[in-house]
């Protein structure tokens, strides 16, 4: 297996070096510390994985990313490894926008670790995808938090609304039990769908989504 290894800390870039060398059957075909150094040495060497930082010259923004993405045009064939310090999900759902397949997103400071390193290389080496646990943690956690507000958008006519469906009350029931007109509720449900971002999918399906999200949010809140 042959890798390209693009860090622009000096430090960072040797240690990355010695843990993949000890390797067997991995040989580091070069080492660069910038975005076009790196372009250039994939070009050149056509290695099998990229272990790259996020942030390199010339601009430290994400040139990380930016190789990964022009990688898949010109060199499909190429596994793209990504190394970062910052624990921000952009930067991964960036990585896989265009498919998660020989991509990985691993945290520096795991790089230590025994084997983390190895087996997220080999991982996406082989076709697969890797993503740190600690970034699948705070994607689930921000999923959580956007669900919440969702929830919390609701009118408290909307929230009893939601409460009644969950119960597992049909429309006319519901009405039956508000004084309204069947109508009404269905405006009421509508709105609930609109709010909670739940579009394109069957009514029933919607209404099911919007119910595990409820409940969700019930058993989270400890009620």
């Amino acid at each position: 297996m042959r890798i390209v290894i693009a860090e622009d800390s000096l430090l960072v870039r040797a240690g990355i070096q010695a843990l993949v060398a000890t390797e067997p059957g991995v040989e580091v075909a070069a080492v660069c510390s910038g975005y076009d150094a790196l372009m250039a040495g994939v070009e050149r060497e056509k290695p099998d994985v990229v272990v790259t930082d996020i942030r390199m010259p010339p601009t430290l923004t994400d040139e990380g990313i930016r190789a990964a993405t022009a990688l898949r045009r010109t060199h499909p064939e190429v596994a793209v490894l990504v190394l970062s310090q910052f624990l921000d999900p952009g930067y991964l759902l960036a990585l896989i926008e265009g498919g998660s397949s020989r991509r990985g997103y691993l945290l520096k400071e795991r790089v230590a670790a025994p084997g983390e390193l190895i087996s997220a290389v080999r991982t996406v080496a082989s076709g697969g995808s890797f993503i740190d646990p600690v970034v699948v943690d705070s994607l689930v956690s921000a999923k959580a938090r956007n669900e919440g507000d969702a929830l919390r958008r609701l009118t408290p006519r909307e929230s009893e609304t939601l409460a009644e469906v969950a119960a597992g009350r049909s429309n006319l029931a519901i009405a039956a039990g508000f004084g309204v007109s069947e109508r009404a509720v269905e405006k009421y449900i509508n709105s609930i769908f609109m709010k909670l971002g739940l579009h394109g999918d069957r009514d029933t399906n919607r209404r099911v989504k919007a119910v595990l999200m409820f409940l969700d949010s019930d058993s989270s809140s400890g009620q």
